[in-house]
């Protein structure tokens, strides 16, 4: 709390522009005493005024830390100064890999992604818009570049295709016959107006659905994701711009609200869920298997480790340790895996689906890019039986295509690729909108044209980007004969952090009241238990 009034801003890239801009104004200007900041200044905003650079929670990895740590005096030969505070014990084992990291001029290396075709359709059509297409020669510009090196004739041949008439599904609507294809074999503009729509609608970054907020006097703070507003009722209370609001009225496109002293939550926004590198992962490993290094670390640290030594057993970095054990009426299974948060949650739905069809009666799962949590009314006996890498063939594909998962990735795609059009000439479309307009194209397709080139752009990117399934497979495969299984009469340790995370994630399988009773009671217990 700012008890003093100094004068702090807040940056957020859901606040409005408007009060983004004013901060920033007041920062270049040397006005503010402090800013507290998201992601949304990781980029594009150079001041030289800054003293220190405070990294709340630990920083996901060492190139990031490190940008964001030359925030700080930003200026010819001055030293960058900066402090991390991590949220909790592992957290700190992971802001000390960091720091070691960049210590030693350690980089997080990118994994490489093959590119994407509906960010080449966009580019396709921008080259029309240009002057006449030879096949030819646009191949040849195509595989020039190494996300595109592989790209066929034959694949270069369906996304022209795609991009004349929007596919065979589509193909007789007028409005996605872009392209016509002339004797002498080169495509052109079919009209002029498909050029003006293209440039209003140019750009691969897709607004994620977002509502207003507003006070009931009509000034706006600023939006925040669809999916967040969704779970407000009338009287809820959350904070923003440094305020406790509670929710007065909702509406689709905006939400009223009123201040309030009362407490509030925190909303999520799905840009804050960058998962831990691999680098720092398997750093993360390697402190935890060796104690001689131990010394390094606060006392509270090393007790920690000690005790979880003590209690149940600290795994090598090539074991996956799983670690089960009864408490306040439940069964849990804590998974150490270390592949970040998004890995993890991808885990999560995979196994309680399997465990639902063997009858093990799992209630909830929790995550953090350290450990997945699963409880249920049923012990896990053994493990490694769950961990299987035919799970990506089958429940991974039945879960995705029965979520919104694999429909919000066809979304942003169809989007990118100039299927429809955000931007029309006087007025944009909203979000919701956008999503409409999708939905209806995303099961026409699915019905008609299950292979259609949007569909398969809309597995890549959900497969790739939402749900980190190359992590996943990897922990898969390194589970086959890795695994640990300790069976433990109570809570461990190195369990406590993720435990404490119960109630932020929750996936109901059982339905029943006595099942809901005893999550209830026994989760409200844990939550309570000191890290």
């Amino acid at each position: 709390e700012n008890d003093d009034n100094l004068p702090i801003g807040i940056h957020h890239g859901s606040l409005s522009l408007e009060a983004r801009r004013k901060v920033e104004a007041a920062m270049s200007e040397g006005k503010l005493r402090g800013l507290v900041a998201t992601a949304s200044l990781d980029l594009g905003i150079d001041w030289g005024d800054v003293d220190c650079v405070i990294q709340m929670g630990a920083p996901k990895g060492s190139s990031r830390l490190l940008q964001r740590i030359g925030r700080a005096n930003h200026r010819l030969d001055e030293p960058s100064k900066a402090i991390l505070i991590p949220g909790n014990r592992f957290e700190y084992l992971e802001a000390q890999a960091a720091y070691d990291a960049v210590m030693a001029g350690e980089r997080d290396a990118e994994r490489f992604r093959p590119g994407a075709r509906d960010v080449l359709a966009q580019h396709i059509m921008a080259l029309a818009c240009a002057g006449p297409i030879e096949p030819d020669k646009l191949l040849k510009e195509i595989n020039s570049a190494t996300p595109y090196a592989a790209l066929s004739r034959a694949e270069l041949e369906d996304i022209l295709n795609f991009v004349s008439t929007g596919g065979y599904a589509l193909r007789a609507y007028d409005r996605f016959q872009r392209l016509v294809r002339e004797p002498d074999g080169r495509w052109r503009l079919s009209h002029p107006k498909f050029a003006q729509a293209h440039r209003l609608n140019a750009g691969i970054i897709v607004d994620q659905p977002a509502v207003d907020i507003r006070f009931a006097n009509g000034r706006k703070l600023g939006t925040v994701e669809e999916s967040f507003a969704a779970t407000l009722t009338i009287g809820d209370r959350f904070f923003f711009s440094g305020m406790s609001l509670e929710l007065v009225r909702q509406t689709e496109s905006e939400i009223i609200v009123r201040a309030t002293s009362k407490p509030a939550r925190i909303p999520s926004w799905g840009g804050t869920r960058m998962a831990m590198s691999t680098h720092l992962a398997d750093k993360v490993r390697h402190f935890l298997a060796s104690p001689g290094e131990w010394h390094r670390f606060p006392t509270d640290v090393h007790e920690w480790l000690d005790m979880q030594r003590l209690r149940s057993v600290l795994p090598q970095p090539d074991q996956l340790l799983i670690e089960t054990f009864p408490h306040e009426g439940l069964h849990y299974m804590i998974v150490y895996s270390f592949e970040g948060w998004n890995a993890h949650q991808s885990l999560g739905m995979l196994l309680t689906r399997r465990m639902e069809e063997r009858g093990l009666k799992p209630i909830g799962f929790v995550s953090n890019d350290y450990s997945l949590a699963i409880y249920g009314l049923e012990p896990v006996k053994d493990p490694a039986s769950l961990f299987s890498a035919d799970i990506l063939d089958h429940e991974f594909i039945a879960w995705v295509e029965d979520s919104s998962l694999l429909k919000r990735a066809f979304r942003d795609v169809a989007v990118i690729s100039g299927l429809i059009e955000r931007q029309q000439p006087g007025a944009r479309k909203s979000g919701r909108q956008v999503s409409f307009s999708t939905d209806l194209i995303y099961d026409v397709l699915r019905r008609y044209e299950p292979d259609h080139l949007l569909l398969q752009a809309a597995w890549a990117d959900a497969r790739a980007r939402m749900t980190d399934v190359g992590r996943l497979g990897e922990l898969l495969d390194r589970a086959q004969g890795t695994i640990l299984h300790m069976q433990l009469e109570r809570v461990s340790p190195l369990a406590v952090p993720v435990l404490i995370m119960i109630g932020r994630e929750h996936v109901a399988q059982h339905d029943t009241d006595d099942a809901l009773l005893i999550e209830a009671e026994a989760l409200a217990r844990i939550a309570m238990t000191p890290d």
